[in-house]
């Protein structure tokens, strides 16, 4: 569809969204007969896919329940009261709510209620249709699995770009419990397929990060028209640089007096073969076949805000093994791999 905005058109993709549907509840969160499915979407979610992931729960058996409120200020804000006790209730908690409810109270709570959260926030027809209807799912997750050992092998990462990314971190071997398989019992957080990581020390970050393609939040960034430089020092962001968006940037992070909303939090690696360039929604930008994904404000320490933002076309080092040359996956494994998601150029 290209850059940000929702086509309208009630029919837009309606069959190729039911079938998506039905492939999320089937493939990427199976859903079995008599399984409480609480769906939520904000008013700024497009209601068509809340629906059909609402049929496709039901025609496999499980019960669905869908939530609409009003579109909250900033992700991870207190949702009305009734979205709490309906996730604690619930089984499985699919989020199409642009401001999400990742690291919330009442994620929370529904998580340790044994609940599995899937985080699918802004998911428009068409993103549906390209990043889980039209994809490889199992191939993309071998790649997430693939990428993450990789990675965690290593004793340390380091990511350029042509732009002036120039960044290391060190990793934390006791690993990134995302990218781990889920535990056998109790709750936990499931992402959209295409995205892998590593767990980091989260002081070890050291250099410049430079964010070409999207910030999000705030919402009065989201899709970059320049580059926005980030100087890292022990782990926090200690200068913003740019223009405009890099000033409206430190403006928003200024709003919030905790240090830890500025300290790096995570990295993720993107690769949806149904997404080839940003388009200013946040949950498929991070996953631009080829990109680098940072998280910002860690959550863990009590940072009342989380920020993400994506470099394109990165290289990246894992030690002294070079795994992606400007975007482009290198390493033989992943290479291959990418030949069997149906990666264009492999």
């Amino acid at each position: 569809m290209g850059k940000l905005g929702t086509e309208s058109l009630a029919d837009f993709y309606s069959l190729e969204l039911a079938r998506a549907a039905m492939k999320l509840v089937t493939e990427v969160r199976p859903i079995s007969p008599g399984q409480e499915v609480l769906i939520t979407a904000d008013t700024a979610a497009d209601w068509r896919v809340a629906q059909a992931t609402a049929a496709a729960v039901h025609t496999v058996g499980g019960i669905p329940t869908l939530i609409s409120y009003p579109t909250l200020a900033e992700p991870m804000q207190d949702a009305p009261a009734p979205v709490t006790g309906a996730a604690i209730a619930a089984d499985v908690w699919i989020n199409y709510s642009v401001a999400y409810q990742l690291y919330s109270k009442a994620y929370r709570q529904a998580i340790d209620a044994g609940c599995v959260y899937v985080e699918l926030t802004g998911m428009d027809v068409d993103m549906l249709v390209r990043t889980v209807g039209r994809v490889d799912y199992a191939a993309m997750q071998e790649m997430a699995t693939r990428l993450y050992v990789l990675s965690q092998a290593a004793g340390k990462v380091r990511i350029t770009s042509d732009l002036g990314t120039d960044l290391t971190m060190a990793i934390d071997p006791a690993g990134d419990p995302f990218f781990e398989d889920p535990p056998s019992e109790g709750g936990y957080a499931q992402m959209l397929g295409g995205q892998s990581g590593y767990m980091a020390h989260r002081e070890s970050y050291q250099g410049v990060l430079v964010y070409d393609g999207t910030i999000w939040p705030p919402a009065s960034i989201g899709l970059l028209g320049e580059p926005v430089r980030l100087i890292i020092e022990d782990g926090y962001v200690t200068r913003v640089e740019g223009g405009r968006q890099a000033r409206a940037y430190e403006t928003w992070l200024a709003e919030f007096d905790h240090p830890a909303a500025r300290l790096m939090d995570h990295s993720c690696y993107g690769f949806n073969p149904g997404v080839t360039e940003p388009t200013g929604r946040i949950l498929e930008d991070e996953r631009v076949f080829g990109c680098m994904q940072f998280g910002l404000g860690a959550s863990a320490m009590g940072s009342p805000i989380h920020s993400d933002g994506v470099v394109l076309s990165p290289s990246v080092w894992l030690d002294d093994i070079q795994i992606q040359d400007h975007g482009r996956y290198v390493h033989p494994e992943l290479a291959e791999l990418c030949r069997a998601m149906g990666a264009t150029g492999y």
